[in-house]
């Protein structure tokens, strides 16, 4: 999460518009062994995307206070990069060689998961075990990177996010709206909204991921938790007619003007401006927003006035209200050859600090465990925190699964969805052929 924008969201899995292509020829030059010796680091050498702020402070911050017997031996040196510029990087560092100790891994959980394939990630379960500190993870968290990854611990979760709407509690008061528990209500809700001039939704049309995450809830709650699962199995199409429809339905939403005007030029920072502006009654968003929900020079409707809902339910549908998409946020992972002793102290370290330095200094959920109580900073950040400790069951988003190719046509197309420049079958169509394509 980042505690000093609303840009946010760029920074994440969840909102990445970087360049896939640039990716592939980054694993191509990763090679398949990984080549190379190792050698002994001379600093805590860390690369990121200059809008993600979060992570970066919280290890200043231990670089100063509980971790600093491990930053004087080896001193942390953090150097980003604009987020449209970190795949091109990293493809430059990984054909020299020539990766920090830790980075960012990029876009698609599948370009990360060939980085470890090609020797270039570290081991990190393997790791964290021989350090003794793999209980200092969420088991939720572990669960999520290790349905991302094939089930390997290939990234460490600096972040723990689930997915929903957030709402207006004003407006929906102020307009005799309960929490809708069903699809229909939400329709029915958001109808009432628009006819008293009320935009329902905000939402980046220019990113896209915005728009297929709701796709992806539609069909997590209409066909199970499986659903994507299936698709990326073979076992499924997009181009199902019961996949199809969950397209349909959000595409209705835009055809209705229920994400206003013009949302396939909207990028994230309006998007998230418009509802703490309180000019939209809704948001679906990660709960990264936690932090720019507190920040009061952001927020101008106030934290108190700010509820956090699941995705409704759908009628007959085989999914449940309670299971949450979730993610760890931009994959941030360590290389394979810098690896030794005084890493290996740093991440010790991270492991035991990080989760209470996180949630005290910038209220972030991170997926390490935090063993100095800290007090939620409102109510909101508790109910989430509650949330997340009660999940049984958790999904991914619509391009989890996807290849690189399959998640930029993805992303590039939804607007489109969202506006009514092409149908959902076609929007379906598109994608599922960019993933049988590979």
């Amino acid at each position: 999460m980042l505690i000093d924008s609303p840009r946010a969201g760029r920074a994440r899995i969840a909102g990445l518009t970087a360049s896939a292509a640039a990716m592939a020829v980054l694993v191509s030059a990763c090679g398949g062994t990984g080549g190379g010796s190792s050698s002994s680091p001379k600093d805590f050498s860390y690369l990121t995307n200059v809008e993600n702020t979060t992570v970066k402070t919280a290890l200043g911050t231990l670089s100063k206070g509980a971790c600093s017997a491990e930053n004087k031996a080896l001193p942390l040196k953090v150097d980003t990069v604009p987020q449209t510029s970190l795949d091109q990087k990293l493809q430059l560092l990984a054909g020299q060689d020539a990766l920090p100790v830790q980075f960012a891994a990029g876009n698609a959980p599948a370009l990360t998961d060939q980085l470890y394939k090609s020797g270039k990630i570290a081991d990190l379960e393997k790791k964290l075990k021989e350090l003794g500190v793999y209980d200092r993870l969420e088991p939720s968290a572990v669960s999520t990177i290790k349905a991302l990854y094939g089930g390997k611990f290939e990234v460490l979760p600096y972040e723990y996010n689930i997915e929903g709407i957030f709402y207006n509690k004003k407006i929906f008061s102020d307009n005799s709206l309960s929490v809708p528990t069903t699809w229909d209500d939400l329709v029915s809700d958001a109808a009432e909204l628009e006819s008293k001039g009320i935009q329902p939704f905000s939402a980046s049309g220019q990113q896209g991921w915005p728009i297929t995450r709701l796709v992806s809830a539609y069909l997590y709650r209409s066909l199970g938790p499986d659903a994507l699962k299936a698709v990326a199995d073979g076992k499924a199409k997009l181009t199902d007619p019961a996949y199809v429809k969950a397209a349909q339905e959000i595409a209705d939403l835009g055809k209705k003007g229920y994400f206003g005007k013009g949302v396939g030029s909207i990028d994230y920072d309006t998007a998230f401006n418009t509802f703490l502006t309180g000019k939209a009654a809704m948001f679906y968003m990660g709960t990264w927003a936690l932090t720019n929900i507190a920040d009061p020079e952001q927020n101008q409707v106030g934290t108190e006035n700010v509820g956090f809902m699941p995705f409704p339910a759908v009628s007959g549908g085989k999914g449940s209200i309670d299971q949450y998409p979730s993610n760890v946020g931009l994959a941030m992972t360590l290389g394979s050859k810098t690896f030794d002793g005084k890493v290996g102290d740093w991440v010790t370290c991270i492991a035991k600090n990080y989760g209470s330095v996180a949630m005290k200094d910038q209220g972030s959920i991170s997926g390490f465990k935090a063993d100095t109580p800290v007090e939620d900073p409102n109510e909101l950040t508790t109910q989430v925190r509650r949330t997340i400790g009660d999940s049984k069951q958790n999904v991914l988003w619509f391009e989890a699964l996807f290849s690189t190719k399959a998640t930029t046509v993805s992303q590039t197309n939804a607007a489109s969805l969202a506006s009514g420049s092409i149908t959902a079958e076609k929007f379906m169509q598109t994608v599922q052929d960019a993933l049988s394509a590979n």
